[in-house]
């Protein structure tokens, strides 16, 4: 077997993939479970040893992508709210969300006080609750209201306006705000414009996204602000 040609291979081949942390892990992690089958026709407890530490590996790495896709499954709001996202922080009474590994803006946020994540899409009229969500916050339809149609990735679909009482995250609480009830988008919330327009700007700076409200809240605040 001519090594030098595997190598070079090998090195050609991690070159041109996408650097992503979880890809490399995972090729690192194979390509220990293949040294660890051939170091063990030599040491047969090394060998084991070897192909043991790849195994862990795996697992934690699809312990880490199960609790990336986690936020996707609105069963996981109430026991994993924040797992799998960056963490989101206040500085200065601005809110910092930074870019998550999907290349999304997500946010962390309590609708009526129930814990729901939100993928913040400035291309969204509205603020948008999955079923489950809605369910959970007690959001209903509005009264008299008519259906609107929104256009979402698998195609127009029909939702109720409803009014959220309060949604905060961070620095930021909205109140009275109006939000779509689809059932049938799939898992995600979205945090739509209706929302953003309210704060006094936001911006995106280094990956991180920044948002600042008219009034900064906090947790022991209870004063009305947006």
């Amino acid at each position: 077997m001519d090594f030098a040609q595997l190598w070079h291979d090998l090195a050609a081949f991690v070159a041109g993939t996408p650097r992503h942390g979880l890809l490399l892990a995972t090729l690192a992690a194979v390509v220990l479970g293949m040294a660890g089958g051939l170091v063990g026709r030599i040491s047969p407890p090394l060998g084991r040893l070897v192909r043991l530490g790849s195994t862990l590996v795996l697992g934690g790495i699809f312990v880490l992508v199960v609790l990336q896709l986690a936020r996707f499954d609105p069963h996981f709001d109430m026991a994993l709210p924040g797992i799998g996202l960056p963490e989101q922080r206040v500085a200065g009474g601005e809110t910092h969300i930074p870019l998550s590994d999907d290349g999304h803006f997500w946010v962390r946020a309590r609708v009526n006080g129930v814990p729901a994540s939100f993928l913040v899409d400035t291309g969204a009229t509205l603020t948008t609750l999955n079923a489950e969500t809605a369910r959970k916050a007690g959001l209903e339809p509005r009264e008299g209201g008519l259906p609107v149609m929104m256009q979402t990735a698998n195609g127009p679909v029909s939702a109720q306006i409803g009014t959220i009482g309060e949604l905060s995250f961070g620095s930021v609480t909205a109140r009275g705000l109006d939000a779509a009830i689809a059932p049938n988008i799939g898992p995600a919330n979205v945090l739509g414009m209706n929302l953003l327009s309210r704060l006094r700007g936001w911006r995106v700076e280094n990956n991180v996204m920044i948002l600042e409200p008219h009034h900064p809240q906090s947790k022991e605040s209870a004063a009305p602000a947006d």
